[in-house]
């Protein structure tokens, strides 16, 4: 069958792509991504040449785009991941979130149903749950949940969720949601706090910590991501949500000094900075849902993880110095200058 991936460029979505065109050969992945800041077309270069991929550039809010798309390759499977994803972005131009993460939803959702796709699947975030508190570690985020959004950028997904559902239960449209923690792995863009604390690492530069570092974040490991969204789009129920979750908490100054022991190098190079406006607490998933019904697990430890992360930008600097020497950099000191 035919696979649209959005966003596939980036790094959840090129992860998918790799994953899909491995495990199932028998099928056409069609990547359709826009290629702004954080899509990167290097990051597909193993596999555009391949007789069961094709590369798309296209905005998902390009209606006359989208349709066209459609109807030329007749898909069975949309997966969203094309958004705009970074939460101090979301503060700096809400705008652009809000048309990307909403709008572009829309735009797919009635390509789905003009072309009777059998399934749209949109992958979202736990942020929409907004936060815990630090001194709860018996709560955990349910697909029962209340949505209460701290950012923009939640928000912006939060709306999208909600949407999708209402065109299941309006139109009939055949939907799945996923809401994931914190990934981690290979093609992570550098402003993420993992590849920023490696690339700094090896530069010897300032390790930017908002606060105290002591938020905490459930990580998975992305290939065990991409592992749970094919199950879903393949074996999940039509208008359900699954919150896919690493049981890998971690505070984020502890992942800092962590990537500093690996890397050899002194945890005084860690600078704290002012927090971020709203900055959630801690993060952390309850994924016994799809672990029931779907039977998926986590299978990657996080210290083996990071150590196959850490090792996989040692062995790749040409892709992330090629980004950090761009726009990036202009980006980078707008956000940690004078915090």
């Amino acid at each position: 069958m035919t696979i649209i991936v959005t966003g596939g460029a980036g790094f959840i979505g090129s992860n998918f792509i790799f994953y899909q065109l491995k495990h199932h050969p028998e099928d056409r992945i069609v990547c359709l991504d826009n290629l702004t800041y954080a899509g990167n077309l290097s990051t597909l270069a193993s596999v555009m040449d391949r007789p069961n991929f094709r590369f798309v550039k296209a905005d998902i809010c390009d209606r006359e785009a989208v349709n066209r798309l459609f109807d030329e390759e007749k898909p069975e499977i949309i997966v969203n991941f094309a958004a705009e994803s970074h939460v101090d972005r979301s503060i700096e131009d809400p705008g652009v979130f809000l048309r990307t993460n909403i709008l572009g939803t829309q735009v797919l959702m009635d390509a789905c149903r003009k072309y009777g796709i059998g399934r749209y699947h949109q992958v979202s975030t736990d942020e929409v749950y907004g936060d815990l508190p630090l001194d709860r570690p018996d709560l955990f985020f349910t697909e029962e949940t209340p949505i209460h959004t701290s950012s923009p950028y939640s928000a912006s997904k939060a709306s999208a969720d909600l949407l999708v559902l209402a065109y299941h239960r309006t139109f009939g449209l055949p939907v799945t949601i996923s809401r994931c923690s914190n990934n981690y792995g290979p093609y992570h863009f550098p402003e993420k706090l993992i590849p920023l604390m490696i690339a700094n690492c090896l530069n010897d530069k300032p390790l930017p910590v908002y606060g105290k570092g002591e938020n905490v974040r459930d990580w998975l490991y992305v290939e065990d991501h991409c592992k749970a969204i094919d199950l879903i789009i393949r074996k999940g129920r039509v208008g359900e949500v699954y919150n896919i979750g690493g049981h890998n908490e971690m505070k984020n100054i502890d992942i800092v000094k962590l990537i500093c022991k690996a890397l050899d190098k002194p945890e005084s190079l860690i600078t704290y900075v002012t927090d971020r406006k709203g900055h959630d607490m801690r993060y952390a998933i309850d994924p016994t849902k799809i672990h029931n019904e779907l039977g998926w697990l986590p299978e990657t430890k996080f210290a083996d993880g990071i150590k196959k992360t850490i090792q996989w930008y040692l062995d790749n600097r040409d892709w992330w110095e090629e980004i950090i020497s761009g726009e990036y950099q202009n980006y980078y000191e707008k956000m940690y200058a004078n915090r």
